[in-house]
Protein backbone atom coordinates (compact mmCIF):
# COMPACT_ATOMS: atom_id res chain seq x y z
CA UNK A 1 0.00 0.00 0.00
CA UNK A 2 1.54 3.72 -0.91
CA UNK A 3 1.47 5.95 1.64
CA UNK A 4 0.44 8.92 -0.43
CA UNK A 5 -2.37 11.13 -0.15
CA UNK A 6 -4.77 10.11 -2.56
CA UNK A 7 -8.38 12.53 -4.30
CA UNK A 8 -10.25 11.89 -1.55
CA UNK A 9 -14.19 10.58 -2.58
CA UNK A 10 -16.89 12.03 -0.75
CA UNK A 11 -20.91 10.85 -0.50
CA UNK A 12 -23.50 12.88 -0.18
CA UNK A 13 -26.62 11.53 1.28
CA UNK A 14 -30.12 13.15 0.48
CA UNK A 15 -33.12 12.53 2.33
CA UNK A 16 -36.22 12.58 0.55
CA UNK A 17 -37.74 16.21 1.83
CA UNK A 18 -34.61 18.01 0.56
CA UNK A 19 -35.05 17.40 -3.37
CA UNK A 20 -34.11 19.86 -5.08
CA UNK A 21 -37.14 21.46 -6.70
CA UNK A 22 -35.15 24.17 -9.22
CA UNK A 23 -34.50 20.84 -11.07
CA UNK A 24 -38.33 19.96 -11.55
CA UNK A 25 -39.00 20.28 -15.22
CA UNK A 26 -41.87 22.47 -15.82
CA UNK A 27 -44.02 19.95 -17.65
CA UNK A 28 -44.66 18.80 -13.74
CA UNK A 29 -46.77 21.95 -13.30
CA UNK A 30 -48.77 21.71 -16.61
CA UNK A 31 -49.58 17.76 -15.54
CA UNK A 32 -51.05 18.77 -11.92
CA UNK A 33 -52.81 21.68 -14.66
CA UNK A 34 -54.98 18.49 -16.13
CA UNK A 35 -55.32 16.30 -13.55
CA UNK A 36 -56.82 19.49 -11.68
CA UNK A 37 -59.37 20.71 -14.27
CA UNK A 38 -59.88 17.16 -16.57
CA UNK A 39 -59.37 18.45 -19.89
CA UNK A 40 -62.63 17.14 -21.34
CA UNK A 41 -64.26 19.90 -18.61
CA UNK A 42 -62.23 22.50 -19.60
CA UNK A 43 -63.61 21.75 -23.69
CA UNK A 44 -67.09 21.61 -22.62
CA UNK A 45 -66.51 24.98 -20.74
CA UNK A 46 -65.25 26.53 -24.30
CA UNK A 47 -67.80 24.99 -26.16
CA UNK A 48 -70.55 26.68 -24.16
CA UNK A 49 -68.47 30.15 -24.21
CA UNK A 50 -68.49 29.69 -27.81
CA UNK A 51 -71.91 28.54 -28.57
CA UNK A 52 -73.36 31.73 -25.78
CA UNK A 53 -71.16 33.84 -27.79
CA UNK A 54 -73.09 33.13 -31.28
CA UNK A 55 -76.45 33.13 -29.71
CA UNK A 56 -75.74 36.25 -27.97
CA UNK A 57 -74.86 37.65 -31.61
CA UNK A 58 -78.19 36.03 -32.75
CA UNK A 59 -80.23 37.33 -29.87
CA UNK A 60 -79.14 40.72 -29.81
CA UNK A 61 -78.52 40.94 -33.96
CA UNK A 62 -75.40 43.28 -33.80
CA UNK A 63 -71.89 43.07 -34.35
CA UNK A 64 -69.82 41.77 -31.60
CA UNK A 65 -68.97 45.15 -30.42
CA UNK A 66 -72.42 46.04 -29.95
CA UNK A 67 -73.77 43.50 -27.78
CA UNK A 68 -74.48 45.16 -24.21
CA UNK A 69 -71.94 44.13 -21.60
CA UNK A 70 -72.92 40.86 -20.14
CA UNK A 71 -71.33 38.92 -17.44
CA UNK A 72 -72.67 35.32 -17.85
CA UNK A 73 -70.95 33.17 -14.92
CA UNK A 74 -71.37 29.37 -15.18
CA UNK A 75 -70.02 28.79 -11.73
CA UNK A 76 -72.13 31.18 -10.14
CA UNK A 77 -75.10 29.58 -12.02
CA UNK A 78 -74.13 25.84 -10.98
CA UNK A 79 -74.79 27.61 -7.56
CA UNK A 80 -78.60 28.11 -8.21
CA UNK A 81 -81.63 26.04 -8.29
CA UNK A 82 -83.18 25.59 -11.62
CA UNK A 83 -85.64 28.62 -11.30
CA UNK A 84 -82.49 30.76 -10.03
CA UNK A 85 -80.67 30.24 -12.66
CA UNK A 86 -83.40 31.05 -15.50
CA UNK A 87 -84.53 34.56 -13.34
CA UNK A 88 -80.94 35.40 -13.00
CA UNK A 89 -80.88 34.86 -17.20
CA UNK A 90 -84.00 37.01 -17.80
CA UNK A 91 -82.09 39.41 -15.67
CA UNK A 92 -79.02 39.50 -17.54
CA UNK A 93 -80.66 39.50 -20.73
CA UNK A 94 -83.52 42.04 -20.03
CA UNK A 95 -82.35 44.70 -22.72
CA UNK A 96 -82.89 41.46 -25.83
CA UNK A 97 -86.23 42.42 -27.20
CA UNK A 98 -86.68 38.69 -29.02
CA UNK A 99 -87.28 35.96 -26.55
CA UNK A 100 -84.83 34.70 -24.56
CA UNK A 101 -86.24 30.98 -23.68
CA UNK A 102 -84.61 29.27 -26.50
CA UNK A 103 -81.11 30.57 -25.11
CA UNK A 104 -82.32 29.73 -21.23
CA UNK A 105 -83.22 26.79 -21.96
CA UNK A 106 -79.76 25.61 -24.47
CA UNK A 107 -77.49 26.92 -21.99
CA UNK A 108 -79.01 25.06 -18.82
CA UNK A 109 -78.88 21.66 -21.27
CA UNK A 110 -75.33 22.18 -22.25
CA UNK A 111 -74.73 23.38 -18.90
CA UNK A 112 -75.98 19.98 -17.24
CA UNK A 113 -73.29 17.67 -15.83
CA UNK A 114 -70.94 20.66 -15.67
CA UNK A 115 -68.65 20.83 -12.92
CA UNK A 116 -67.78 24.17 -10.84
CA UNK A 117 -64.20 25.57 -11.04
CA UNK A 118 -63.46 26.75 -8.10
CA UNK A 119 -60.02 29.29 -8.33
CA UNK A 120 -58.29 28.08 -4.84
CA UNK A 121 -55.99 30.35 -3.57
Amino acid sequence: MSTQPGPQHRVLFQTPGEEKAEEEPPQRRLGKLTVKYNRKDLQKRLDIEEWIDGQLHLLFDCEEEDIPELEIDMDELLDLSDAEQRAKLHDLLQDCGKPKEDFIDGLLYRMKGLRKMSLKK
